[in-house]
């Protein structure tokens, strides 16, 4: 379970010390330190259960959330998550992994995400048109189709049936929100793709 230090310490006050207390927990294993001030009681949590208190607002995208659709073949060993209006990155080095967070446009942020419910955990992670917009977004503009095709199956080595499997009106919808080059040639991209399939 997360908790705040002004969590533990409201709950162990019948103790004349309550952070020395949470000192000797975190030194025993009762405790992990994540990052100064949070805490988890149970040390094998899965990392995405845990980005958003790190960091946040956030939600879970970029090349972590493209492994866990499946759309990459390689597991991703940062989890990394999306921001806004932060202005800088942020990376985190902690004992359940290493986080970061970049920012994506603000009129992007809230759109094609998805909440994820697992036991007594939450998490909000994007879904595979979000993720791979963002991942786009942080990318060098591309010149032409070509120079996209070796971005997406060289450089990030999407499965080429994944991207058929996308929603493309998903895609065309968040094209004004980010006014990025990169995805408005990936929403014409599938336009011609689902052309050419129709004809053939």
């Amino acid at each position: 379970m997360l908790m705040t230090a002004k969590m533990l310490q409201e709950k162990l006050s019948s103790y004349g010390a309550p952070k020395n207390k949470i000192a000797r927990m975190a030194r025993d294993g009762e405790l992990t330190r994540i990052v100064k001030g949070l805490y988890e009681t149970d040390a094998s949590t899965p990392p995405e259960y845990l980005a958003a208190s790190i960091y946040g607002p956030s939600y879970i995208s970029f090349e972590y959330a493209l492994a866990r659709r499946g759309m990459i073949p390689e597991a991703v060993p940062v989890v990394t998550s999306a921001t806004f209006e932060k202005g800088k990155a942020k990376r985190y080095d902690t004992p359940f992994g290493t986080f970061t967070f970049h920012d994506v446009p603000s009129r992007a942020f809230p759109w094609g995400v998805e909440v994820v419910v697992e036991g007594d955990y939450a998490y909000r992670i994007a879904s595979p048109e979000k993720a791979l917009c963002d991942t786009l977004w942080l990318r060098s503009p591309v010149a032409n189709y070509r120079e996209l095709e070796a971005l997406l199956f060289d450089d990030l080595r999407l499965e080429p049936s994944e991207l058929r499997d996308l929603d493309s009106r998903a895609i065309a919808d968040l094209v004004g929100r980010y006014r990025s080059t990169n995805i408005g040639k990936l929403a014409k991209y599938l336009e011609r793709k689902a052309r050419y399939e129709l004809r053939s």
